[in-house]
């Protein structure tokens, strides 16, 4: 994902720094493997972040090279995992205990590839299972619009933001998506967006509104240019610095615009993406068109949006529950409702 990488301050060793052969002296080549393979940048700092977890865990009980962890070792520490507390006193969901072991499987299995220790003791470990959930919270149509209200659009700031959230709803973009594109990434004519290098290093390109470029439109036209420093390198949505907004900024900010909303339900940037594939399912789309507009390599990915479009399932369960099939003109409303045609927009069945 094409993204300006500010430096990074250099994070403390672990362990013995004067030993080559340590945990920690032994992650780095792995990490830089990682980026010569090209992995995105995200991508490996998620993976050093659980691996710097897992070998401080090491280092606290006198484990300090790799040759020194043994299965026993491993699944000490997934048991840590599991009765592991946050700071609000919950534990690890099964889909975190799983985040932060597959670096460590990963790790060991290079390892023994470059011959660095001779066995894998991460090869047979069993892995938590993951939960399957679903979206914590949609918006419907008239929610969603409540929060697109939110921003000032008298000042130049509530124009830019009111941009944004058009481009999120319209689009159902990812947020690290959003903060890299470019102006160039956005054709108005075609009525499309360029998504370039998205997630699993993926381009698309996809619809977006009327409404969204109008506000983009007026953003370039109005904002933009009072934003943009000399060295102008083309990001579409600028910070007031000049420079593209980070995505922790843009999460608070977006999610400082629902609360602001009054809607009474919580999340972030991501909400619109829920919100954009549940309500295209329920106006008909076809699951396999919104899984190409989220960037979903797997169908199932995108299926789970199916289990909360739920407004014609209740129209036929309405229609054809023995409690309610009181009169025979209620055949005329399961026809209405098409149940075939239903299954075919949410599993890709024919009719």
């Amino acid at each position: 994902m094409r993204k300006r990488l500010t430096p990074r301050a250099p994070l403390p060793v672990i362990g013995p720094a004067d030993d080559a052969q340590s945990l920690y002296h032994q992650m780095r080549p792995f990490l830089e493997w990682m980026r010569v393979r090209n992995y995105s940048e995200e991508t490996v700092v998620h993976r050093e972040t659980h691996l710097r977890g897992f070998i401080a865990w090491c280092d606290e009980r006198g484990v300090s090279r790799p040759q020194e962890v043994t299965r026993p070792i491993l699944e000490r520490y997934q048991r840590h995992l599991f009765l592991y507390r946050k700071a609000n006193g919950e534990a690890l969901s099964g889909r975190s205990q799983h985040m932060r072991l597959v670096p460590v499987k990963l790790w060991f299995r290079w390892l023994v590839k470059q011959n660095r220790i001779l066995s894998n003791p991460a090869a047979d470990i069993d892995m938590p299972r993951v939960e399957k959930r679903l979206p914590k919270h949609i918006l419907s149509a008239e929610e969603a619009e409540r929060v697109l209200n939110v921003p000032d659009v008298s000042s130049a700031l509530g124009i830019r933001d009111r941009a944004i959230l058009e481009t999120f709803y319209s689009t159902g973009i990812r947020r690290a998506e959003l903060v890299n594109l470019y102006v160039h990434d956005v054709d108005a004519d075609r009525g499309t967006v360029m998504i370039r290098q998205g997630k699993g290093s993926r381009d698309r390109l996809i619809p977006i509104g009327a409404r969204a470029l109008a506000w983009i439109r007026k953003y370039l036209d109005e904002v933009r240019p009072q934003l943009s420093l000399a060295e102008d390198e083309g990001v579409l949505f600028l910070a007031v610095t000049g420079d593209s907004i980070g995505t922790r900024s843009m999460g608070l900010m977006v999610s400082d615009y629902i609360k602001r909303s009054g809607v009474n339900k919580s999340g972030s940037c991501h909400l619109f993406r829920h919100t954009m594939a549940t309500l295209m399912l329920e106006n008909g789309a076809d699951v396999r068109f919104v899984q190409v507009m989220l960037g979903h390599a797997q169908l199932t990915s995108t299926q789970v949006y199916t289990q909360v479009a739920i407004r014609a399932l209740k129209e036929i369960h309405t229609a054809t529950h023995p409690a309610r099939l009181e009169r025979r003109e209620d055949r005329e409303q399961i026809d209405e409702v098409k149940p075939m045609r239903l299954l075919h927009r949410v599993y890709g069945k024919s009719e």
